[in-house]
């Protein structure tokens, strides 16, 4: 994971913002910035998104909780730790595109 990369990515808020108006689906600009990340990484731990993104691991646990529950994101775990991918490759396709 390149965090330097990741997170000069997510500086697009505007985009950010945008995009999930468009999706209502994900909700929030936090769920949108998670679905991002995933979108750019093949799987993350819920303690890497909450590092990049900068948030309590308890906030990204609830976003990826709402997420799984959408069928937005599977889970794997391995371990004590929880990774998470997103589950539609066309959502994911709609999404570099919305942010591009």
């Amino acid at each position: 994971m390149d965090k330097k990369k990741i997170e000069e990515e997510l500086k697009n808020e505007s985009a950010i913002i945008e995009c999930a108006e468009k999706f209502g689906i994900v909700g929030d600009p936090t769920r949108m910035k998670i679905c991002w990340l995933l979108c750019n990484n093949k799987e993350l731990s819920v303690g890497e998104i909450a590092d990049v993104l900068d948030v309590p691991i308890s906030v990204v646990s609830h976003s990826l909780k709402k997420l799984r529950k959408k069928q937005l994101v599977y889970s794997r775990r391995e371990s004590k730790k929880v990774y998470y991918r997103l589950s539609d490759d066309n959502f994911n396709k709609i999404l570099k595109k919305a942010l591009i």
